[in-house]
């Protein structure tokens, strides 16, 4: 029977004493209420706007966890939103870029473009850059987000030409490697939004652009070259850039400004979509070269706890072949309302698919990072991941928490079997959910389990 997981009482930012001077007039949206008890010159000064839904948090207040998850994702981003307010009351910032970008996808093909500038003068590299992040708290990564300024301003991607200026170092950011000052005048003070819904992924408060200006800046010499070579395609050049050692989330930031292709052909990319292209464009290349090499001769399990999200992945000696199945407890980002566990997944066989999968860009990151493994070992499997979201997992905060855990998982040494089943029992130790579920949800585990190859129907001559 699955574990019903206990919601602690913490409540993350009042002591009982606080809770009950807290006025409860406006039960449509409770948060400014609080708000106003914390801080009331953020509402003052309209530095943060919320949005309210029709969700339990109207009933919860942050404090009765009637979601089901161990802490209350909304508190977590107004504690967070709170402590980074006296560094954004200014019109003009002033501070080290990370560097990072952002580009829009609502409205396409007109949208928002900007840097995004943390008001802090030093070396803030780690801000944006979640191949640093795995072992960090959830507290620590919504930090990082929420002290990001988002500049914003509107382009059509479809016309880079007329841009102007706010393009080109908004391109310059995305090609440096390092933190960089760069100044960020707004047309207003940054306004942040904390909306009641958990399944928003953190965000730092934004506002129009009037000006920016880009310190001196050291390029990433490599896609430096990649950029200002105009006849090489965008697929080639994520796939070179990758191959020479640049992480994948840099690889991802050029990618958004337009930073590669043919020259005729560059177009800018949301950030959404543009981490989930790239991580495509590069385990499909690792898919290609894993394919060539000989099957293992034994089942693995590789396993990553982090977040409250367990991952097991199971390679089974086969030909190249992939899915990825996500189990969302209720109160779970992709399970909010639910009274039972949400099982999704998505797959390919070996000549891969043509179609989006169904459960969107972790699909993408969690087949890079097995790829990668493989590839290292010079050795193809057909490769399952597994994993559970439990209540723990208190918001999303990007499918690079998958790509890493992932990752993780396939840094450590694997548990090795002789059988099917007796991986599968292994597997079954470490999930809550029954076995006989995920078979059930799997495409690859029940062929596998119950369709015969033909070499079964060969056996071996016995020497006389």
């Amino acid at each position: 029977m699955q574990k019903r997981y206990q919601a602690t009482t913490q409540y993350p930012l009042m002591s009982s004493s606080q809770k009950a001077a807290v006025s409860t007039q406006n039960p449509e949206n409770w948060l400014i209420d609080v708000i106003k008890h914390l801080n009331h010159s953020v509402l003052e000064q309209n530095q943060v706007v919320t949005r309210a839904n029709s969700s339990l948090c109207v009933l919860c207040k942050g404090s009765r966890f009637l979601c089901g998850k161990t802490r209350c994702p909304i508190m977590v981003k107004v504690n967070t939103f709170l402590k980074s307010v006296p560094l954004m009351d200014s019109q003009d910032i002033a501070g080290s870029s990370p560097p990072s970008v952002f580009i829009g996808r609502i409205g396409y093909p007109q949208v928002y473009i900007g840097p995004l500038v943390p008001p802090i003068q030093e070396d803030t590299g780690i801000y944006d850059l979640p191949e640093q992040w795995f072992g960090k708290s959830i507290d620590e990564i919504v930090g990082f987000r929420s002290m990001l300024i988002r500049g914003k301003h509107m382009v059509n991607v479809n016309k880079l030409h007329q841009a102007g200026k706010i393009l080109d170092k908004t391109r310059e950011l995305a090609l440096v490697d390092n933190s960089v000052d760069t100044e960020l005048n707004l047309t207003k003070k940054p306004q942040g939004s904390i909306t009641l819904s958990d399944d928003v992924q953190p965000f730092g408060p934004s506002a129009p652009i009037r000006d920016l200006r880009v310190g001196n800046a050291r390029y990433n010499d490599k896609i430096e070259k990649a950029y200002y070579d105009t006849d090489l395609g965008s697929i080639n050049a994520v796939v070179d850039l990758y191959n020479k050692g640049v992480m994948v989330s840099k690889i991802q930031k050029a990618f958004s400004v337009g930073a590669f292709g043919v020259e005729k052909r560059r177009r800018l990319v949301p950030t959404r979509w543009s981490i989930t292209a790239v991580d495509d464009i590069i385990s499909k290349s690792l898919v290609a070269k894993v394919k060539t090499f000989p099957e293992i001769n034994e089942y693995q399990v590789y396993e990553s706890i982090y977040l409250d999200n367990i991952f097991e992945i199971l390679l089974i000696p086969a030909q190249w072949s992939y899915e990825s199945i996500e189990a969302w407890y209720p109160g779970t980002a992709w399970n909010p309302n639910g009274t039972s566990t949400a099982i999704y997944s998505d797959w390919e066989d070996n000549n891969g698919r043509t179609t989006y999968a169904a459960i969107g860009g972790c699909y993408y990151s969690a087949r890079l990072a097995v790829c990668e493994r493989l590839q290292k070992e010079r050795r193809q499997a057909t490769a399952i991941v597994l994993r559970e979201a439990r209540p723990g997992y208190i918001m999303p905060i990007g499918v690079w928490q998958v790509r890493e855990n992932v990752r993780n998982a396939m840094h450590q040494q694997p548990y090795k079997f002789k059988t099917l089943a007796q991986s599968l029992q292994f597997i079954a130790t470490r999930f809550e959910i029954p076995l006989q579920r995920w078979i059930l949800q799997s495409e690859l585990l029940k062929r596998t389990l119950f369709q015969r190859r033909i070499s079964d129907f060969f056996t071996p001559k016995q020497d006389t």
